[in-house]
């Protein structure tokens, strides 16, 4: 039987985000040096398998982890520069967090819910002033959960035709509105099938919005990220202009950072890894109802895995639970218990890791590519 317990011993939590853009060629990339200073937060085994995964990767690449023991995070960052991987403290640096976002616009559900102000049962209808192109009842929870049915992204999002290094920048609320009343087609059943959905989420997260007659910034910033002390993470680029990290290109050029408009529940948050790590210990709070619920399985993918609300439940062999922001994020390897682990940014095909964990080894990230 599944249970999630956070009252256990976390023995390692490692949150990373990787701020990358677009395709990274690593064949046209020389190696970079492996200049990492000793860091009493990381072992040399982790040093150097960051370096493997990264080393060919282009000049600015920046990588920035938590590493959370015994309830305590402590901090590590690397950067390429001339050619070079060093360790930098950029614990403070703000990146835009990608699908991570979605975790905070599940979590922002389950305040709803626990409040008593809506149900995970309330239909999508009811949030919204004009009717959906479909006699289907999707619900809140099966935005969240990913099988609602509406597709990955909307069709009148068409991305031969916008800014490629900013393809949802004019997608506005009108657009949408458009989308669900004159041209939704879902391609399953509500409740029937998991399928990832950029577009569910981020309509979960603008409902939301509606409801409360406020922005999606100031209902984050009300119910979950002043709650948690994320004093540094917006959905508001002009706010942390002077610590956010730019994007680059697969030549370590500066390339524009995403706007996600009116989906930006879906992946338009930015945050530091220090605030990231805030959020990740208050998942082991028992006292944080919204965040519990966040963690309680609601559909069944898999023999394998579950969904939660914003969170993949992912049951091992050993009858042990790794909870994953992603439904292909990267992992650890913990020696038992749950975990949660965190969401890279990227905007890039990445390439293969090409190390493995040892049995036995301390727990540590392992770079995979999947779409982001």
């Amino acid at each position: 039987m599944f249970r999630f317990q956070f009252n256990f011993r976390v023995t390692s939590l490692v949150c990373g985000v990787l701020l990358l853009t677009f395709s990274c060629n690593r064949s046209n990339v020389r190696p970079a040096l492996n200049v990492q200073q000793e860091n009493p937060a990381v072992t040399d085994e982790m040093q150097q398998a960051i370096w493997e995964a990264v080393k060919e990767y282009p000049e600015h690449t920046e990588l920035s982890f938590a590493i959370i023991r015994d309830g305590q995070a402590s901090f590590y960052g690397v950067v390429r520069e001339k050619d070079s991987l060093r360790s930098t403290d950029n614990r403070e640096s703000v990146f835009e967090i990608g699908s991570l976002t979605k975790v905070f616009t599940a979590a922002l559900l389950a305040d709803y819910v626990t409040s008593g102000n809506l149900e995970l049962s309330t239909p999508l209808k009811d949030l919204l002033p004009y009717p959906l192109h479909t006699e289907e009842i999707i619900t809140l929870q099966q935005l969240a959960n990913h099988s609602s049915g509406i597709p990955r992204l909307p069709s009148n999002l068409h991305l031969l035709r916008v800014d490629p290094s900013n393809p949802y920048k004019e997608y506005d609320s009108l657009k949408l509105k458009t989308y669900l009343s004159e041209k939704l087609k879902l391609d399953n059943p509500p409740g029937t099938a998991y399928a990832y959905s950029n577009t569910g989420t981020g309509t979960l997260g603008y409902a939301l919005s509606l409801r409360a007659d406020s922005s999606y910034e100031m209902l984050l910033q009300q119910h979950i990220l002043l709650r948690y002390g994320m004093v540094n993470s917006t959905t508001r680029m002009d706010l942390v202009k002077g610590k956010l990290v730019k994007g680059r290109d697969a030549k370590g050029k500066e390339t524009s950072n995403w706007d996600l408009n009116v989906l930006v529940g879906a992946g338009g948050l930015l945050s530091t890894v220090s605030d990231l790590s805030r959020f990740a210990l208050a998942h082991f709070d028992g006292q944080q109802a919204a965040l519990q619920l966040c963690m309680k399985p609601t559909f069944k993918i898999n023999e394998r895995m579950e969904a939660g609300l914003g969170w993949h439940l992912i049951h091992r062999p050993d009858g042990s639970t790794r909870t994953d922001t992603h439904r292909r994020a990267p992992r650890t390897r913990p020696r038992d218990g749950p975990r949660a682990v965190g969401h890279r940014l990227a905007r890039a095909r990445r390439p293969q890791a090409p190390w493995r964990p040892a049995p036995g080894s301390e727990p540590r990230p392992i770079l995979r590519r999947w779409p982001g």
